[in-house]
């Protein structure tokens, strides 16, 4: 299975881990490292996320307030956002083509 981010939810988990590289040495590496964690969680049951709009589906971060929403496929899973829960709600929705 694989997980394949879209370019703007790449470039805002990117982001998201400078800033929390700036905020104190190593964070940075484990918030890479809850990432990665809720994303195995999705491409390997991904059926198990809650649902979201647009016919996605999120798993929830353990240690940072993040979500990675994701639409299953044929191959794994597709990820459209790395989304912080304080943020502006569904400001991703414009990223979802169907396909």
């Amino acid at each position: 299975m694989r997980v394949k981010f879209i370019a703007p939810a790449r470039r805002e988990f990117l982001q998201e881990v400078l800033y929390y590289n700036e905020q104190k040495p190593g964070l940075g590496a484990a918030f890479v490292l809850d990432i990665e964690e809720a994303t195995v969680r999705a491409v390997t049951f991904p059926e198990a996320g809650s649902p979201a709009p647009m016919n996605t589906k999120r798993v929830f971060a353990q240690k940072f307030p993040f979500s990675v929403v994701y639409r299953p496929d044929n191959e794994g899973i597709v990820v459209f956002a790395v989304a912080h829960h304080s943020r502006k709600p569904k400001y991703w929705v414009s990223r979802i083509v169907e396909r």
